[in-house]
C-alpha cells in the first residue's frame, strides 16, 4: 500500500484496511449514522453522570451559573434556568430590600428553580436569609468561608437546600457534618475572589473521598465541555461556570465589558497583589488594566487607617469589599473597562462571541457528550 493510496482515501490507512478486510468500501453515510449514534450515547451517558446534580438542583442540566455581582441578576439568572441549567442570583453587597426586589423580578421571568448566593461576611446575613425564606427560595448558596453560628440551621429550617463553597478538604468535611446538601469546590483559575489552589488539585483532593457523600460541583477555569466530562467521570455531580456566560445575549453587561472578554486571552486574567500582610485581602482575578494598580493604592489607604486606629479589621475588610463592588459596577454597568474592575476567569480566552444562553449550553453539553462518546469507543 503506497502513501498516495492512504492520502487519497478519506479515512486514512485504518479505514482502508477495514475495507480490504470486509471486501467493500464503507459508505460515508454509514459513518455519519455511526457518529450520530455515538453522540446520542454520549448524551445519554452525560445525563446519567449529571443525575445527582440535576436531582439536587431540580433542573435538566447540572450546570450552575457562577454568582457574579452586577452580572448574575434577574435577566441572566432567568435565562439560565429557562434554558435548563441553574441560575444563581449574586446578592453580593445588596441590602435586604434590593435582594427582595431581585428575587421577585426573577420569579416574574422564570418558573423554574434558581438559587441565591449569599456572602457569609455580609453584615446583614441574617436579614438576607429571612428574605430568601420569605420568598420560598429553594436553594441558598453560601460563599466566603465557614457560615456563622445558626446560619445553616435557619436556611435548612426554611425548607431550602443549602450549597456551600469548600476551598479545602477539612472545611468540606466539616460542612458535610453540618448537614449541607451539596458543595462547590472552586479553584484559583476562576474570576473574582479566588483561593490559592487550582481547580484540578482541589478536584483530586476532594472528589475521591467525598463525592459519594454529597453532590459536589466543580468550578474555576471551565470553558469547554470536554473538561466538564472529565470532572463528571471523577465523581463530580456537575459544574459551575461564570466567565463563559458573561457574553450571553441575555447578560446586561455593557458592550465594552463584553468586548474586553472577547478580545482577552487566558494570560490577561491576572490576580491582585496583597500589599500589607496584616490586611487579609482575598485575591481577585480580573483582566489587567489600570484598576489593578489602583487597588494597591486602596490597600495602602486602608492599612494606614488601621495603623491610626480609625477602623477595626472587620470594617477594613468591608471597605475593601465595597471598593471592589464599586469598581466592578463601573466596568459592568458603565462600561469603564480601564478604571473599573473587569473580573474574569482564565477561561476568558475561550469566549469568542456573544451568543444566547441556550446556544452556549448546547455547545457545552454537545462537547461533553462527544468527549464521553469518544472515550466509550476507545475504552
Amino acid at each position: 500500500m503506497s502513501r498516495n493510496d492512504i492520502d487519497r482515501h478519506p479515512g486514512g490507512s485504518r479505514d482502508l484496511a477495514e475495507e480490504r478486510h470486509s471486501g467493500s468500501p464503507r459508505d460515508p453515510g454509514q459513518r455519519r449514522d455511526e457518529g450520530a449514534v455515538s453522540d446520542a450515547l454520549g448524551h445519554d451517558r452525560l445525563e446519567r453522570l449529571m443525575r445527582r446534580g440535576t436531582d439536587v438542583l431540580g433542573c435538566e442540566v447540572a450546570i450552575m451559573g457562577g454568582a457574579m455581582s452586577w452580572i448574575s441578576e434577574r435577566h441572566l439568572v432567568a435565562a439560565l434556568s429557562n434554558a435548563g441549567a441553574f441560575g444563581v442570583i449574586a446578592c453580593g453587597a445588596m441590602t435586604p430590600a434590593l435582594l427582595d426586589t431581585e428575587i421577585a423580578e426573577t420569579r416574574k421571568r422564570t418558573g423554574r428553580p434558581f438559587g441565591v448566593n449569599l456572602i457569609t461576611m455580609h453584615p446583614q446575613l441574617s436579614e438576607l436569609i429571612d428574605v430568601c425564606a420569605g420568598h420560598g427560595v429553594g436553594h441558598v448558596v453560601l460563599a466566603g468561608g465557614l457560615p456563622p453560628p445558626g446560619a445553616i440551621e435557619r436556611i435548612k429550617g426554611s425548607g431550602a437546600k443549602l450549597i456551600c463553597f469548600a476551598p479545602a478538604l477539612a472545611l468540606a468535611k466539616k460542612l458535610i457534618r453540618s448537614g449541607v446538601d451539596a458543595l462547590v469546590i472552586e479553584g484559583m483559575e476562576a474570576g473574582g475572589h479566588i483561593g490559592p489552589v487550582s481547580t484540578s488539585v482541589l478536584a483530586q483532593e476532594i472528589l475521591p473521598p467525598l463525592a459519594a457523600q454529597v453532590p459536589i460541583f466543580v468550578a474555576g477555569g471551565i470553558g469547554h465541555g470536554g473538561l466538564i466530562a472529565g470532572y463528571l467521570e471523577m465523581g463530580a455531580a456537575g459544574v459551575q461556570l461564570g466567565t463563559r456566560f458573561v457574553c450571553a445575549t441575555e447578560c446586561i453587561a455593557h458592550p465594552n465589558f463584553k468586548k474586553a472578554f472577547i478580545r482577552a486571552s487566558a494570560r490577561d486574567a491576572v490576580t491582585s497583589v496583597q500589599i500589607d500582610p496584616r490586611l487579609p485581602v482575598i485575591p481577585v482575578r480580573a483582566l489587567r488594566n489600570r484598576e489593578m494598580e489602583s487597588f494597591a493604592a486602596k490597600q495602602r489607604e486602608v492599612a494606614q487607617a488601621l495603623d491610626e486606629a480609625k477602623v477595626e479589621m472587620a470594617e477594613a475588610q468591608l471597605q475593601i469589599e465595597h471598593y471592589w463592588a464599586g469598581a466592578l459596577r463601573r466596568a459592568v454597568i458603565e462600561g469603564d473597562v480601564e478604571t473599573g474592575s473587569v473580573m474574569a476567569g482564565q477561561s476568558v480566552g475561550m469566549v469568542k462571541e456573544e451568543a444566547p444562553v441556550a446556544d452556549i449550553l448546547k455547545q457545552l453539553t454537545d462537547e461533553a457528550a462527544h468527549a464521553l462518546a469518544r472515550r466509550s469507543v476507545h475504552a
